[in-house]
């Protein structure tokens, strides 16, 4: 059972980088093959195929935080992002659907135990989609709410179990009334929507439900879960009982896109040093001034953004083993850390886009996909860069008005 350090200790791991469990790693490398054979099928589909739907949950890459009295990993924030990037080297749709059914169900594991237990405790295997925007309607009725809704871009719906939707609960006026509840996948219904340009597999369509009532127990305030103050009795004995929301919920968010610069910069420096400049002398672009410019920069923005998902991944693995929330400024810090790594990776996609040459958006060109995938995950709400840095700045600067985004 994964020990909480106590406050003596904390002082000592303040700045220690978090650890990387590389067997995780190597069973998501192990299948990258088998998801590149699929990723433009899984694109058709608007989902990731069954087979390599099968291969991931048969590795348990849909468990990694899932709490070990589950059969579950209980795995850190570094491993999470490292495993998620090595998937999306496979393709990025799976990667993010991937992503967000790991949060998903981790969102579930700080419920109550009651909650908890309906959902793995008949099925271990469990998955979780979620969308905290609120649905239509949720009524207070004896013992719980009735709840109503449409929630779009529930990405991995397709695969999930339950679902931890928002919804609007009964407050006291001037409280957030913002909540979340679990509902389980016979309660609702799919409607397909997702027909986007890219990260067209990831199954984000949009989840249907109609008067189904939530028992209490499966309800959290939204509130409550921002400050990590969460239902589940395990905070004492379980590190990822204690991570801070947001923070969570946002990294995990351009983990496939670390991953498509990876598949990017590996494919340019594989198919670019020997391809020929048009209309130059140059009959190589390894000889090349402007190439030599262009990757070094896109390598460099891509070696950034993985400086920046480490420290985030530290700021959040140190302050869960310690059993706390990171302070407002950290939090801060790794949100706009979160969309810095969006910006970096799209500039840099973008740049190797240019090196390789026109041809790069050919449909038949793999690159393309990739920049059209990043460009997609970049747009998410969590990770909009500008939104990141004016929370910084407010931070930093000590804004009088209050925080106008959660964190």
């Amino acid at each position: 059972m994964t020990q909480i350090l106590a406050p003596a200790e904390v002082d000592s791991i303040k700045l220690a980088p978090s650890r990387v469990n590389h067997e995780f790693v190597a069973r998501a490398s192990a299948l990258v093959p088998l998801i590149r054979e699929h990723g433009e099928q899984s694109s058709v589909d608007r989902r990731v195929v069954p087979e390599v739907m099968q291969a991931l949950e048969a590795q348990g890459l849909f468990k990694l935080f899932v709490p070990r009295r589950y059969g579950g990993y209980e795995e850190n924030m570094r491993t999470l992002m490292e495993t998620l990037a090595e998937v999306a080297r496979g393709d990025g749709s799976t990667a993010w659907a991937v992503a967000l059914l790991n949060m998903g169900t981790w969102f579930a594991t700080t419920f109550s135990q009651q909650a908890q237990d309906d959902v793995f405790g008949a099925n271990p295997e469990a998955k979780c989609c979620g969308v905290f925007t609120p649905g239509s309607k949720a009524e207070p009725v004896e013992g719980g709410y009735l709840v109503s809704g449409q929630w779009p871009y529930s990405s991995g719906s397709f695969a999930a179990d339950w679902a931890t939707l928002g919804i609007v609960l009964d407050v006291a006026e001037g409280e957030d009334p913002r909540g979340l509840a679990l509902i389980p996948e016979e309660a609702w219904t799919i409607k397909t929507t997702w027909f986007v340009a890219g990260m067209k597999g990831s199954g984000s369509d949009t989840i249907v439900v109609e008067d189904h009532f939530v028992p209490g127990h499966r309800i959290q305030p939204f509130a409550a879960m921002l400050e990590a103050d969460f239902a589940t009795p395990h905070k004492a004995t379980e590190r990822n009982s204690n991570m801070a929301f947001i923070a969570v919920a946002a990294l995990a968010l351009v983990a496939a896109q670390l991953g498509l610069a990876r598949r990017a910069l590996e494919l340019t420096l594989e198919k670019l040093p020997n391809k020929p400049v048009a209309y130059t002398k140059y009959t190589a672009a390894k000889n090349s001034p402007a190439h030599h410019l262009g990757v070094a920069s896109a390598a460099t923005k891509f070696n950034m953004a993985e400086l920046l998902m480490q420290q985030a991944s530290s700021d959040i693995d140190n302050a869960a083993a310690c059993g706390k929330l990171p302070d407002l400024l950290t939090r801060a810090r790794i949100r706009n850390n979160t969309g810095i790594i969006a910006e970096l990776v799209k500039d840099g996609i973008d740049a190797l886009m240019t090196a390789n040459g026109a041809g790069s958006f050919a449909d038949a060109n793999v690159l393309n996909q990739i920049w059209r995938d990043a460009e997609i995950a970049g747009r998410h709400a969590y990770v909009t860069p500008e939104v990141g840095k004016e929370l910084y700045g407010r931070v930093l600067l000590g804004a009088d008005d209050a925080l106008t985004m959660d964190v």
